[in-house]
């Protein structure tokens, strides 16, 4: 998987890992693209920006 990096602490990425692994992803890169297309999935059937932060609100993404 090529494009951009994303930083992560130390610890999250430790956490990351060790979930890929024990899920059977090939690596924490596969893992972490998995769980953020299945988040953005949730959010992009919204018809506006505004639908959206009301979505993320009511995940606690953002307040």
């Amino acid at each position: 998987m090529f494009g951009p990096k994303i930083k992560l602490d130390k610890d999250l990425f430790e956490r990351v890992k060790k979930v890929a692994k024990l899920s059977g992803y090939s690596s924490p890169d596969e893992f972490v693209a998995h769980v953020l297309e299945k988040e953005l999935g949730g959010l992009s059937d919204a018809d506006s920006e505004e639908e959206i932060k009301k979505k993320l609100e009511g995940l606690g993404y953002i307040s």
